[in-house]
């Protein structure tokens, strides 16, 4: 098949909700990739965050095709040993109690909403159900998540929202500002993924962890775009000291196939019981093995290598000195950067990509998300495709 036959079948029966680049990719080898034509690709990327081990790694292959030739669903009506293995490798390696498994960020968002809706309702009654989020947040596109993200574009057309929501500035004064009686929690991404590459002040995370202490608001963390070895450790949150109520995950859990989730502490362990909560492909065997593997491989030193990738990358960054770039911002290999000069980061995404660097927008800027296996032979092609792009 041709790209143009692709891309006429596509336009034929696939519904357009995504503004696509005008390339199609086949294949691929750690942190690069190949359309059906041969072209090459350097990708920063990774399938939004989602390719942590990139593409081709060979342990992935090896967990899944294990487990697909012995079982590839059966639901959670019963047992079934990948699935366990990995909640426990979870709450071992974060120390928190409980897991929940879904199959996306959006869906283990909802989960987390409804543990703190649930925990307020069992311990308080009714009255007291609302979350506060920040502004420039994004937590999905289900009708809660979406309600939850502070960025009013993404409401247009789908009135009336979820109940029981409120935004405030990434400050702690705005915070309190929008307190209430009513609140259950808090909701914060400690980078901002969607809303531009924004990292929190840790400060000021630490006073709001204390202050939902003092309140029994649950602190609620996204972790979809920043956990599971993005930033340099396991979970951003580890890097900011502290110790979340409730944490949601997904992308790179898996290394490519859909998984989501949220930990609980032990507070919160019991709040979901039969009949509060469910999901048919959850915990689904090829997923969770394909999430040991994962796992597996983000010991401390893979961990310590994605922190030094992101240190190099964002001194080439640096390095080139072109005026059309700005702040290198973000944590390991989640990296923003400011776009300035006539080109806005959208056209230079398409540029870049053109000449055979894929790379993402978010906000205003551009958005690094390669690999975390990306070695730094790859990270100087891209770097060379950057340079050469922003001098033509």
């Amino acid at each position: 098949m041709t790209f143009e036959e692709l891309r006429a079948m596509d336009e034929a029966y696939v519904m357009h909700t995504y503004g696509r680049f005008p390339v199609d990719i086949d294949h691929g080898e750690g942190a690069t990739l190949y359309s059906l034509s041969g072209k090459k690709y350097i990708d920063f990327t990774s399938g939004i965050g989602v390719n942590s081990l990139g593409y081709g790694n060979p342990k992935w292959i090896a967990a899944i095709t294990e487990q697909i030739g012995k079982l590839g669903h059966i639901s959670n009506l019963f047992y079934t040993q990948p699935g366990a293995l990995l909640a426990k490798a979870l709450c071992t390696r974060t120390g928190m109690s409980k897991v929940f498994f879904g199959n996306s960020g959006a869906e283990a968002n909802e989960a987390m909403i409804k543990v703190a809706r649930k925990y307020s309702f069992d311990k308080y009654g009714k009255g007291r159900s609302t979350i506060l989020t920040l502004n420039h947040s994004f937590h999905g596109r289900t009708m809660a998540a979406l309600t939850a993200t502070g960025q009013p574009h993404y409401h247009d057309y789908f009135f009336p929202f979820v109940e029981g929501f409120r935004y405030a500035d990434p400050t702690l004064e705005s915070i309190q500002a929008q307190a209430g009686e009513d609140v259950c929690g808090v909701m914060i991404e400690l980078i901002q993924g969607e809303g531009g590459v924004r990292p929190l002040d840790k400060d000021m995370v630490q006073a709001l962890a204390k202050l939902c202490q003092e309140k029994d608001w649950l602190l609620l963390v996204d972790e979809v775009q920043t956990g599971i070895g993005r930033t340099g450790a396991l979970f951003a949150y580890q890097q900011f000291d502290l110790q979340p109520d409730v944490v949601s995950f997904a992308k790179g859990i898996a290394g490519g196939l859909p998984l989501g989730g949220i930990l609980t502490n032990e507070k919160c362990a019991g709040v979901l019981v039969p009949g509060t909560h469910g999901s048919t492909f959850g915990a689904n065997p090829v997923s969770t093995a394909a999430g040991l593997a994962v796992l597996d491989t983000m010991d401390q030193p893979f961990l310590d290598q994605v922190q030094e990738k992101g240190d190099y990358l964002r001194a080439g960054i640096q390095a080139l000195g072109c005026p059309e770039l700005g702040d290198v911002v973000g944590m390991g290999l989640m990296l923003g950067i400011d776009v300035k000069g006539s080109r806005t980061n959208q056209e230079l995404a398409a540029l870049l990509i053109d000449n055979g660097l894929l790379c993402l927008t978010a906000g205003d800027r551009l958005r690094l998300l390669p690999p975390l296996v990306i070695t730094k032979d790859e990270m100087d092609q891209g770097l060379a495709i950057l340079k050469q792009t922003l001098a033509g």
